[in-house]
């Protein structure tokens, strides 16, 4: 792997020396000047940068797509998000179902629905990735309800390889990171499992790694735009550094909007997402030195950033919603006609029933506090405290290959140990490195996990799982990857220096990579006996 001295050595956050001050210097000069001041450290596109990450992704879509299919029943709440995705591509909106419909179903008795339509609490976006998955491949074998949501859990570890990349300035880190979530279980089950939240991760990490993309090309235009400025004695406008235009930022706003989508914890993203880039963009102007890097970062960056983002997600998402616009079956999509609220203009009407809806669903949500053997507080997320079981057997002698007096087929989705005990301290190292010294990397990773981590708080008391941490598990890893490369050490470091580090760091990847082989079983309904079983309960808390 290449170990760029532009990760750990800080070159992208950590302070820089004072740039010289230069009179009567030429445009080069200056623009070395400005690049400075604004950290600017290039990422050269080596080939590669490109095949590590392409190895790790070929590793995570391995262990995503073998055996994907050997459970072919429905299980946890596949049983909502798999059907809802079939009559979704079917009838443009989720069909309600007879009681007890999931035998016929894992019978590939796939039509079964009712004619009218379901009421349902989460949006559209997650089940019409899910429903892609059984238009493709069939709704009558489990290939295609979970292929759809194990490419996508594959292509998190290869957007998060780049990510973690251009971040830390480090093919090297960017690599561990995608590593770390490539052989992680709580990432693993979700990926080969038909539910939404990894649809969701997915979006969240793509527009992350979109914003990264704005923040880098922003601050090449600025230090570009005041070097010209200062070599040529051109005019800026007394608004500052115009912004130009920012497809980044646009892409964000919709993979946000795709977000919220999915499940509404996404607006909760939209907003630290939404202040994280504007915080950045002031920073910028404020190291080129403009004279009003507050009013000029307010009008030219934080106000179109709002209607672009903002603007973007809610348009993406009301447009999510078409294929129940479309349909006369969905539920309450008539609701303002039938309850007098309808005036002249049926759009007007539509707009209506679905914001009544939408209403019913918020208070459905917010009330939710129905028992479940599973649900955890979200204090113990972070150590995996309790983890949930996707779906369990016991099995005696001689059954599905059972070779012991009792064994035990488990999906269980308990994360790696390892990676999460030692990502929890990480993201204290990270605190302190962010707030005390100062360096934005891990700022930028701690804003990503707080957005996904820190709004369940507020719900402590909801019927809430454990796996709803797969949205903010790719930031926690860029946690525990940047304390790595911290171990590392800097390219500059005296040699014995960065052979110790990297011993060091090798030796816990390896001890990481042998938990998970180890745990393997009960991620994916290996049958094992129950003896063995019991070895991999390491908590009270995880049967």
């Amino acid at each position: 792997m290449s170990t760029r001295s532009d990760l750990v050595e800080g070159a992208d956050e950590r302070p820089a020396p004072p740039a010289p001050e230069v009179e009567d210097a030429d445009e080069a000069t200056l623009l070395a000047t400005a690049r400075r001041r604004l950290r600017i450290v290039p990422l050269t596109d080596r080939v590669s940068s490109w095949w590590w990450a392409l190895a790790v992704f070929a590793i995570a879509l391995v262990l995503r797509l073998w055996g994907l299919g050997s459970i072919r029943t429905l299980i946890f709440d596949e049983t909502y998000y798999v059907k809802d995705g079939y009559t979704l591509w079917k009838n443009g909106t989720e069909m309600a179902w007879p009681d007890d419909p999931n035998p016929a179903w894992e019978a590939g008795r796939v039509d079964t629905y009712l004619p009218q339509g379901e009421y349902v609490v989460h949006p559209p976006v997650g089940k019409w990735v899910i429903g892609a998955g059984e238009a493709l491949l069939g709704a009558d074998n489990p290939w295609g309800w979970r292929i759809s949501v194990a490419l996508l859990g594959a292509l998190s570890v290869l957007l998060l390889a780049r990510i973690g990349r251009r971040l830390f300035r480090s093919t090297t880190v960017g690599t561990i990171a995608a590593l770390l979530l490539a052989v992680d279980g709580l990432h693993l089950v979700m990926s080969r499992t038909g539910l939404l939240d990894m649809v969701l991760s997915f979006f969240v990490l793509a527009a992350f790694g979109c914003l990264l993309l704005d923040r880098d090309r922003f601050r090449e235009r600025l230090a570009a735009v005041s070097a010209r400025a200062a070599a040529t004695g051109e005019a800026v406008s007394v608004l500052g550094i115009r912004s130009g235009l920012r497809p980044w930022r646009i892409g964000a706003g919709v993979l946000l909007g795709l977000a919220c989508g999915v499940k509404w914890s996404g607006i909760y993203v939209l907003a630290v997402f939404g202040v994280m880039t504007v915080l950045w963009d002031w920073w910028a102007r404020r190291r080129v030195r403009e004279r009003r890097w507050f009013e000029n970062g307010l009008f030219r960056d934080a106000i179109p950033a709002f209607f672009v983002m903002v603007g973007g997600a809610l348009v993406t998402y009301i447009a999510s919603w078409s294929g129940w616009f479309a349909s006369s079956k969905g539920y309450f999509r008539d609701w303002a006609e039938v309850n007098g609220h309808a005036g002249g203009n049926p759009v007007l009407n539509a707009l209506r029933s679905l914001w009544h809806y939408h209403t019913e669903a918020y208070s459905f949500h917010v009330g939710l506090d129905t028992p479940h053997p599973y649900q955890a507080n979200p204090l113990g997320w972070l150590l995996q405290l309790r983890p949930t079981n996707f779906y369990y057997r016991e099995l005696d002698y001689g059954e599905s290959g059972c070779q012991a007096l009792r064994c035990v087929a488990q999906v269980n989705s308990v994360g790696n140990p390892l990676i999460w005990w030692l990502g929890t301290a990480a993201v204290l190292v990270c605190l302190v490195m962010g707030l005390l010294w100062r360096d934005g990397r891990a700022l930028a990773a701690l804003a990503g996990l707080a957005a996904g981590y820190l709004p369940w708080l507020l719900y402590i008391h909801r019927t809430i799982f454990t796996f709803y941490s797969v949205v903010y598990e790719p930031f926690l890893v860029l946690c525990l990857a940047y304390v790595f490369g911290l171990l590392l050490g800097p390219r500059e470091a005296e040699r014995d220096r960065r052979l110790a580090g990297g011993l060091f760091v090798a030796s816990l990847l390896v001890l990481i990579v042998m938990v998970s082989a180890f745990f393997w079983p009960i991620w994916t309904g290996q049958v094992i006996p129950q003896s063995q079983w019991h070895w991999r309960m390491w908590l009270p808390s995880w049967p």
